[in-house]
């Protein structure tokens, strides 16, 4: 069989301290996310980051780097994904933007508040996402490469 990991983007969004983060069900229970989600047929990773944004939070953002390249394999059901994270600012908030299924909404928490939850994050990317974010580790959006 051959290894076929699943392509995720994901975004840290950063405003005076606090992430915006997505409440979202999985597996029944109510977790914790960076706006992330799947590659699309024809997409580019920055148009994917900026589109599962919108979509999971109704918010629209600058993307300003790439802090990581993530590979995580899920325990719950052994798929690999390959995650690219990105920095973004946020620009403007839509309330009014449809969410998708299963979101329950966007959340505003600070680092500390996430921490104290480890149970509520969909994975242990969350926060070493925002840890990265918060070394420092900013590489520029030229990094990706799409079709010439």
């Amino acid at each position: 069989m051959r290894f076929t990991p699943h392509v995720t983007v994901a975004t840290v969004i950063e405003d005076q301290g606090r992430f915006l983060l997505v409440e979202e069900l999985a597996g029944g229970q109510a977790v914790f996310n960076q706006p992330a989600g799947h590659l699309e047929a024809d997409e580019s990773l920055i148009d994917a980051a900026l589109r599962e944004t919108l979509e999971e939070t109704g918010w629209q953002v600058e993307l300003t780097a790439v802090t990581g390249i993530y590979l995580y394999t899920a325990p719950s059901n052994g798929v690999t994904y390959q995650r690219v994270c990105f920095a973004a600012k946020p620009l403007q908030h839509l309330p009014d933007s449809p969410l998708d299924d299963g979101i329950i909404g966007p959340r505003w928490l600070t680092r500390e508040e996430l921490a104290a939850q480890p149970e509520r994050w969909r994975s242990e990317l969350v926060l070493r996402c925002i840890d990265d974010y918060l070394a420092g580790e900013r590489f520029p959006l030229s990094l990706i490469r799409d079709r010439a």
